[in-house]
């Protein structure tokens, strides 16, 4: 296989009928690590707005078990990536978000902001460091994709195109990134549950690295210092020398979905969707989403 054949395949689709299979070619096989690193810094990004990063210090989720909050998250969004909306996996996903989120007084506009982290920072990312960038193709099914997903989790008013989808984010965090002490804390457990994934010595090396890879108004939201131009440079610079890496390198033949990911640490013997992330409170209702039967996956492999 050539290594643009799978780019040629993209074109030859509708962006608007094919686009869950368009996202999950460019997800699972041109781009698995790029998606990986880029929606973990949208939901990171998140936390800078007070409303969300202080919700996430109160629930402790993310202070007190980083590690399960990380993996449940990962698994639950891409079961509907993998098997499709429709699916059992897929209804059962959504039905756990859907669940968590009405434990929780958690505002429309909040809701639409985090969807918006989904479309905006994985093709400014990839543009910026993957073997290549993303094709227009490839930049509408992932709106029509999670405009979808945004129906199914009952957010309103959720962008058309690409291009609102990036307004809606860059004037949300103009207005409303800001300084807030359980935010702070939110954002120190996830830096140190990133360097967790490492040897112990090279912890500082990569906080260091992880900082030199966010932006101004990220940096000052949490009032980190910022790493040094020099710093900085090396490390983006080398992100890219990955990608460029990358592009000498063979196709991908098999799919790599983010359950494989060597990250996710807290289910060495498989999982069950229906019984991941936090649980909802007693008597709450609305899931927008058709219940079906128990999805179970016996491993991550």
């Amino acid at each position: 296989m050539k290594r643009f054949a799978r780019l040629e395949q993209i074109r030859r689709m509708d962006p608007e009928k094919d686009a869950l299979e368009i996202y999950r070619l460019s997800s699972a096989y041109e781009f698995p690590w790029d998606f990986t690193r880029a929606l973990e810094l949208a939901l990171y990004r998140t936390y800078a707005v007070p409303r969300i990063g202080r919700l996430l210090a109160e629930t402790a989720e993310l202070t007190d078990r980083p590690q399960k909050r990380y993996d449940d998250t990962v698994l639950l969004l891409d079961a509907v990536v993998e098997h499709g909306f429709d699916s059992e996996e897929g209804c059962t996903a959504i039905r756990r978000v859907n669940q968590m989120h009405r434990s929780y007084d958690i505002g429309n506009d909040d809701m639409r902001y985090v969807l918006c982290t989904f479309v905006v920072v994985p093709r400014r990312w990839i543009d910026a460091y993957a073997w290549r960038r993303l094709s227009r193709h490839e930049i509408v099914a992932s709106v029509v994709h999670y405009r979808t997903l945004g129906r199914h989790l009952g957010i309103k008013e959720v962008p058309e195109s690409y291009e609102e989808f990036e307004a809606c984010l860059d004037a949300y965090e103009e207005a409303h990134f800001a300084w807030d002490e359980g935010a702070r804390r939110v954002s120190d457990a996830t830096l140190a549950l990133m360097a967790s994934w490492y040897p112990c010595p090279l912890a500082p090396l990569l906080r260091t690295s992880t900082l030199a890879l966010l932006d101004e108004p990220l940096l000052r939201a949490f009032r980190y210092t910022p790493p040094s131009p020099l710093t900085r440079n090396l490390v983006r610079g080398a992100v890219r020398l990955r990608g460029r890496a990358v592009r000498l390198l063979p196709p991908r033949r098999a799919p790599h979905h983010a359950r494989q990911n060597w990250e996710i640490k807290g289910y060495p013997n498989g999982y069950r969707l229906e019984d991941l992330g936090t649980r909802p409170v007693p008597g709450v209702r609305g899931c927008p989403v058709r219940h079906t039967g128990p999805s179970a996956v016996t491993s991550n492999d």
